[in-house]
């Protein structure tokens, strides 16, 4: 059987995605338009309902949630970004209307009992105060704060004590009435059942679903001076950001600058920043850079962990592999072989299977179209050396940088 895409649409306007393929693992789940910038001025909202969404429904409790999936061999999942929220199940093929009805249970009948929401803080303060005792995680929430101030793309994504204590039950049914609707979201699966069975399904335990979208106009992302900060955070290591604000993942460069940030940071060891930091000098042990497009903005970071005595030194040697490209771009043979690492890369995890049922969700919602390899690989290597001069250019005038000490 060969692998089969089918996008349809229900009659309340919920996308649904499914792939059919073989195998013995299936996969669905909802992704939901809703993130930590829609957490309004209760920090930490998007984050605490996808906590809680677990915890109970009007016909289930927070134990029987879990075991639903869990007593056939299946997980339940979810995660919460600045974007959006997933929720979703793994578990093994022949279970699908368990997993769609169970999905539907917690989106349409979630209770949010406050005894667990209590209990539920607690366990979300943990985190708080365990990724604050990080430095190399926390500089990341103190630069997008400083980046896009003004902004709720700035608010760290779990939120604070003193917001996470004043949410209420009817805080998050609010929040999942207003914004888990059939218009902001999209189901996706991926099992080897024939679409229409599946179809079926989305239509059985989704198609009563009718709140309209409710949701206050997202605050327009606003260009900030350019700064040079240090801050006092009692580390033994040195953690500095170099980043700016970007385009968003429908401007025409998007590839341009994915392709360049594989070139100075990706994962491979060859990129050039590991090698002109760490292989040749010894400064830094963690050097990386990385990109986040969201649908009107993005951003664009190099981070790197040294000791003192190098922090000054790693700061100009990245600064000096930004003038390099924004002043000669590439040649052409490290711009054809940049081009085969990164398409070869994107091929070998195109194949995994949880990462492919995944963006079947994301790609509806945002591009309301499945992208394929073939297309992603063409548009790589349409890329020019004036593209990659131009986003080194780019990202060199407008970077920032924060500096933990």
């Amino acid at each position: 059987m060969d692998q089969q895409n089918s996008l349809f649409t229900l009659a309340n306007g919920l996308r649904v995605a499914y792939l059919r393929k073989p195998g013995n693992v299936a996969y669905c789940g909802l992704t939901i338009n809703a993130g930590s910038r829609d957490d309004g001025n209760l920090f930490g909202l998007a984050h605490f309902v996808e906590h809680t969404i677990f915890k109970g429904t009007k016909k289930r409790k927070a134990w029987h949630i879990l075991n639903r999936m869990e007593r056939i061999g299946g997980e339940l999942n979810a995660y919460t970004t600045k974007e959006e929220t997933l929720i979703y199940s793994v578990f093994p093929s022949g279970n699908m209307s368990r997993a769609v009805e169970l999905i539907s249970d917690l989106v349409c009948g979630s209770i949010f009992p406050e005894k667990e929401l209590e209990k539920e803080k607690d366990v979300v303060i943990e985190e708080i105060q365990s990724y604050r005792d990080t430095p190399s995680e926390a500089i990341f929430d103190d630069f997008e704060d400083l980046i896009f101030a003004g902004s709720p793309l700035g608010h760290n994504i779990l939120g604070d004590e003193s917001t996470l204590e004043s949410i209420s039950s009817k805080h998050c049914m609010d929040y999942i009435k207003n914004l888990y609707v059939p218009e902001n979201m999209v189901l996706f699966a991926v099992d080897s059942i024939p679409a229409e069975k599946f179809q079926k399904l989305a239509e059985q335990h989704f198609n009563h679903m009718n709140h309209p979208l409710t949701r206050p106009a997202r605050k327009q992302i606003v260009p900030v001076k350019r700064f040079d900060i240090v801050k006092d955070f009692e580390t033994h290591q040195r953690h500095t950001i170099i980043g700016t604000q970007t385009f968003g993942m429908h401007d025409a460069d998007k590839y341009s600058l994915l392709l360049l940030n594989n070139i100075l940071g990706g994962p491979g060891m060859n990129s050039t920043l590991n090698i002109s930091i760490r292989e040749k000098r010894g400064y830094a042990y963690t050097v990386e850079s990385s990109v986040t497009l969201l649908p009107d903005c993005g951003l664009f970071t190099i981070y790197f962990g040294s000791d003192e005595r190098h922090a000054a030194k790693c700061i100009k040697l990245a600064e000096q592999e930004l003038t390099g490209i924004a002043e000669h771009g590439l040649s052409q043979n490290a711009l054809n072989a940049a081009k085969k690492q990164y398409t070869g890369q994107l091929i070998v995890s195109s194949e995994n299977p949880e990462s492919k049922a995944l963006s079947l969700g994301k790609e509806i919602l945002y591009y309301n179209k499945i992208l394929t390899i073939e297309e992603i690989v063409k548009q790589i290597n349409a890329v020019t050396n004036e593209d990659i001069r131009r986003m080194g250019q780019m990202l060199y005038e407008g970077r920032s940088i924060l500096t933990f000490k």
